[in-house]
């Protein structure tokens, strides 16, 4: 499981397959029909209340998340449910903390699409980002440092070696792979108070 948790409350829940886990890379897989729970993420601003989790399926994509341990970033390698390749996608987000059933972390908001070849990027989502470093929900310090993680993850991406993206971008799950069941614990207190 993949958890996305705030101030002791979880957001998301992700089941996801392990690829691999070792101390260099823990790449995780999700697709077409994976359960999820889902809740508006809890750093955008809402004049609303936040709604409870409720339980989804992935739609159509194919979703491989690359991260090294300790990064306060992830690359998305995704996929069409053809197997086209679409493109790379950086998430901002804290570090990876393993629990029993998987890792939690939370998204910052603030991410980047990258072009299939690595060489064109845009931020996304802007203006929620900002308007939640604006209502205090990230503070002023940590937006500095989630912007700097974002540019080095860039710098990464394009500088980094053409045969580890173009080994992930040619990876594909295995057919045999079965869709996970959401564990009856996802909602456990695995996270420090």
């Amino acid at each position: 499981m993949l958890r996305r948790v705030w101030q002791d409350k979880i957001c998301r829940v992700t089941a996801a397959t392990i690829v691999q886990d070792t101390p260099e890379l823990i790449a995780l897989y999700w697709g077409p029909g994976y359960p999820l729970k889902s809740a508006k993420n809890l750093l955008v601003v809402t004049s609303g209340p936040l709604n409870d989790l409720c339980d989804h399926t992935w739609g159509a994509s194919k979703l491989l998340m690359l991260v090294s341990p300790g990064a306060a970033h992830a690359v998305y390698a995704m996929w069409g449910d053809d197997h086209t390749f679409w493109g790379w996608y950086i998430n901002l987000q804290e570090p990876l903390r393993r629990t029993p059933i998987g890792f939690d972390t939370m998204d910052y908001l603030l991410d980047i699409q990258v072009s299939p070849d690595r060489c064109e990027w845009s931020w996304k989502d802007e203006a929620d980002f900002n308007d939640a470093v604006e209502a205090g929900n990230i503070s002023v310090d940590l937006a500095r440092a989630i912007r700097s993680e974002g540019e080095r993850a860039i710098k990464l991406m394009k500088e980094g070696p053409s045969s580890f993206y173009d080994t992930w971008k040619r990876w594909g799950p295995p057919t045999e792979w079965e869709i996970p069941k959401m564990p009856l614990a996802w909602g456990e207190r695995y996270f420090e108070s």
